[in-house]
């Protein structure tokens, strides 16, 4: 349940604060995307502390399944993990579009393809499952704010903005907003985010193996 809720309220902060923005910034979209990094990073840091001690807070599939693959995690627990992410984000959307008085759903049309963008998101991916791996394995206490600094410098130096996180960006096909993406863009985004993923766990393993000689 917390990581259905937490991933949730992330969602919600991301496409929110992504509607504020646009409402505010008067078509400003460099100040939009500040507001909207801000308050994602502020968002990932109240709620990995919260949830942290419950379930781990992984609020992303490919974090779940990198904590699984360092046996960090049981494998017959993901499949309830990757279910409440993915329910929690959707869910997470409806609830950004409901406080904005919106559809409950709106399929976006916000273009995010290319090779570019498929390479960001690998980018963006590997970094913050490294971070996670090994930050959280050398100085735990300090992880939930190494991820949302990354997160928020990740959000300006992609192309594609730092989705990093399958569940979310299924959740954000379903907004046609400024966090949106298209849902044909999104298998790609996925494909790339797993394949980040891969990279950053052999490399973690391997950092932290290095580590303890």
């Amino acid at each position: 349940m917390s990581e259905a809720i937490g991933t949730g309220l992330l969602t919600a902060t991301v496409v929110g604060s992504g509607m504020m923005a646009e409402r505010l910034c008067g078509g400003n979209i460099a100040l939009a995307l500040l507001a909207n990094t801000l308050a994602t990073a502020a968002a990932l840091v109240a709620l990995i502390l919260t949830f942290g001690p419950i379930s781990g807070a992984h609020f992303n599939p490919v974090v779940t399944l990198a904590s699984a693959w360092q046996r960090n995690l049981a494998w017959p627990d993901v499949p309830a993990y990757l279910f409440s992410q993915v329910a929690g984000a959707v869910s997470g959307v409806a609830v950004a579009q409901l406080m904005f008085g919106e559809a409950l759903f709106s399929l976006s049309q916000h273009a995010r393809k290319g090779g570019a963008q498929f390479f960001s998101e690998f980018i963006a991916t590997f970094g913050l499952v490294t971070v996670i791996l090994v930050c959280g394995r050398l100085r735990a206490q300090v992880t939930p704010f190494a991820v949302a600094a990354y997160i928020a410098a990740a959000y300006w130096f992609t192309a594609s903005t730092s989705f990093a996180n399958p569940a979310v960006t299924i959740g954000r096909a379903l907004t046609n907003s400024f966090a949106g993406i298209r849902p044909v863009d999104v298998p790609a985004f996925v494909v790339a985010q797993f394949l980040g993923t891969i990279a950053a766990t052999l490399l973690g393993g391997w950092l932290i193996q290095e580590q303890r000689k």
